[in-house]
């Protein structure tokens, strides 16, 4: 698959000093988004076999990993369970085209978005800003407040997320999940409003992705989707995000 040259991106536009980590046995492709990559100030490490990368994305800090579901020996949903254990990179997953099942196992195992295995270079671009910008924190900006629903503390300027006195482990757009919910609290959060917010890429009507990672942020916080103590699901609407004192369902 070729890869399509895009502008060249300006100076002020390079995404210096960001190291990336591609793990895929498919050597040409890794190599194809190397060289697309690099002229656009990415620094781009291949592996080709599951042991050799989740080794290497546990031993150097990068700013996201590029991850194939298909490899052989230890494939790609091996190596994320076990990288979850131990590391909160954003992993963009690369999947068969139109397999779903890959994708929703993929989301539901901690990956930050997944990319279909014909993308174009556009694509794999703004789908790798999208998820490196929801995990970056900006040196020297200004102190956020807490965003608090009971005993659930979520803090933007130091991308945490404290359930009681518990540290929850949650996914770049987990944590921006949340943190829509909880700017919104009391209110209903339509289920395209939340996408908006979350995402820079199209989802469509069909698309169950902000639902697995819902689902997923409600078993972090011990959430029962019959009796949530967070996260309401408001049928044919969307999602709130309460406390039990506070309840106003009102579309934001």
């Amino acid at each position: 698959m070729a890869l399509q040259p895009v502008k060249k991106l300006s100076t002020m536009e390079l995404q210096a000093n960001h190291r990336l980590l591609v793990v895929d046995d498919d050597r040409k492709l890794a190599s194809l988004i190397r060289d697309y990559l690099t002229p656009m100030g990415y620094q781009v490490e291949l592996r080709h076999n599951g042991p050799d990368g989740l080794a290497e994305a546990l031993a150097t800090p990068y700013q996201a990993v590029i991850l194939d579901v298909m490899m052989p020996g230890m494939d790609g949903f091996a190596v994320l369970r076990e990288l979850r254990k131990k590391s909160d990179v954003p992993v963009l997953m690369l999947t068969a085209l139109g397999d779903e099942a890959d994708r929703i196992v993929g989301l539901e195992i901690g990956a930050d978005d997944y990319l279909p295995k014909t993308f174009s270079s556009r694509e794999l671009l703004a789908r790798l800003r999208a998820v490196t910008r929801r995990s970056r924190v900006q040196p020297g900006a200004e102190a956020v407040r807490e965003l608090v629903a009971g005993t659930l503390r979520l803090c933007e300027e130091t991308h945490t997320v404290v359930l009681g006195d518990t540290p929850l482990d949650l996914t770049s757009l987990e944590f921006a999940i949340l943190a829509a919910l909880l700017k919104s609290k009391g209110r209903v959060k339509t289920r395209e409003r939340l996408i908006e917010e979350v995402s820079e890429r199209r989802f469509d009507v069909f698309d169950r992705s902000i639902d697995v990672h819902v689902s997923s942020l409600r078993k972090k916080l011990g959430d029962d989707a019959k009796n949530p103590r967070f996260i309401r699901t408001i049928r044919g609407i969307g999602y709130t995000l309460h406390e039990p004192e506070t309840m106003d369902f009102r579309p934001s």
